[in-house]
């Protein structure tokens, strides 16, 4: 039976994530504002070892205001008690709408996630919603009790991902911290747009119960009313995950299809089609092949003058690498983690911006090791598993964000 499954939901996944999951050089995505500069973390890392509460009034901006900017501050309009969909699970992705009032067109510069509760956040990511779509986003808030509403994989307001659709405005995950954009550029925001403000919460440290609240924030920076500024953009770099349980481990979970099926159970239909999905576009279709190191490559369709760089994976990532056209003799490294460190999620500013041009490649390369999982207090009461792409801190994902703007800053 799941033989017969899967290639069904690999043919759908393929059409979704080109268009999607993956991102894509030609598209109108912003770039997370937790990339372009590494300055002093707000140090607030959920596998960390913190817990409690942070006054987000108490966390002070980093760096000056530049000459015209402005700050605005976003927060929750109350807090929320995590609350995952699966009776055994540990995450909870939820999604709340947050109103700048923009009445004027506007460039995002700059932002800084105000975390409430450390014990809990694991990330969040801040998606502009375009004006046309704030019913809907309101109407799904409405739909359920409490503020806000469950979002796994996107902002939910296309009915899938949306991962393509809503533009990414700023992104928070252990390591960062407050960011600015490269001089002379910024995110476009539209009047009457609003914000998605999408929270991942993980329940490891307290056992899949949520002790206490949250009530995150975010600070804005905006340029002068006027400025002329180089629209900022993201491509998402996305890899497959394929990592068998470690020698002497064993259990249900270390083959693959119980897996797939596990994850799809804990995070919906979309994350069997991402899982299916990556296979297609990276391995064009082939049976999976399982290791710890796997990469894909993207060919890049219109030019994209690159400012910034991330990587993102999750407890039992090894390594991290973005390259461009490698194996050739125009081959550059764009990002290179030998080390990799979940507290340490920082972007890296590139010392001088790269141009793509069309037909250029990018490639991540991510390393995983199943064994640290026995030796991660998060991870090791866990069951062994077959890992894949998934939505939650015990699952893992291989992401790289380029971010650009369609000429120099």
């Amino acid at each position: 039976m799941i033989a017969r499954v899967m290639p069904v939901i690999a043919l759908s996944a393929a059409v979704i994530l080109l268009c999607a999951g993956c991102g894509d050089a030609g598209d109108s995505t912003a770039v997370p504002a937790a990339a372009p500069a590494a300055t002093v973390s707000a140090g607030h890392s959920a596998m960390a070892g913190m817990s409690g509460h942070a006054d987000p009034a108490a966390i002070a901006p980093l760096t000056p205001l530049r000459s015209g900017e402005r700050f605005q501050t976003l927060m929750m309009a109350n807090p929320y008690v995590p609350n995952p969909p699966v009776h055994d699970g540990t995450d909870d992705y939820r999604c709340f709408v947050v109103d700048p009032k923009l009445t004027k067109a506007s460039f995002l510069t700059g932002s800084q996630f105000l975390p409430d509760n450390a014990e809990i956040v694991h990330h969040a990511i801040f998606f502009k919603l375009a004006a046309q779509d704030v019913a809907k986003a309101k109407e799904l808030d409405a739909a359920v009790p409490g503020d806000g509403y469950t979002c796994f994989s996107g902002t939910g307001i296309d009915g899938r991902t949306n991962l393509g659709a809503a533009p990414w405005l700023a992104a928070w995950a252990p390591g960062g911290s407050e960011t600015l954009s490269a001089k002379g550029t910024g995110y476009e925001m539209e009047p009457g747009s609003q914000i998605i403000m999408q929270v991942h919460y993980n329940l490891l440290a307290t056992n899949g119960k949520a002790t206490s609240a949250d009530r995150s924030g975010i600070r804005l920076r905006f340029a002068p009313s006027g400025a002329k500024l180089a629209s900022l953009h993201t491509t998402l770099l996305t890899a497959p995950i394929e990592l068998p349980c470690a020698s002497g481990e064993t259990g249900q979970l270390c083959d693959r299809d119980l897996s797939v099926f596990d994850t799809i159970r804990r995070f919906g239909d979309d994350a069997g089609f991402t899982v299916a999905g990556l296979n297609a576009l990276c391995n064009q279709g082939r049976t999976p092949k399982p290791g710890n190191t796997q990469h894909c490559d993207r060919t890049i369709r219109q030019t994209m003058v690159v400012q910034a760089v991330a990587g993102h994976m999750h407890l039992l990532g090894r390594s991290i690498k973005v390259e461009l056209n490698p194996g050739t003799s125009k081959a550059k490294t764009l990002l290179d983690v030998p080390v990799y460190n979940f507290d340490d999620q920082s972007a890296h500013l590139m010392a001088k911006a790269v141009t793509v041009r069309p037909s250029d490649k990018l490639r991540v390369t991510c390393t995983h090791d199943a064994t640290l999982r026995a030796a991660t207090p998060a991870l090791k009461s866990l069951k062994p598993r077959y890992v894949v792409w998934g939505e939650g801190t015990s699952d893992e994902m291989c992401l790289g964000v380029v971010i650009w703007s369609t000429k120099p800053s």
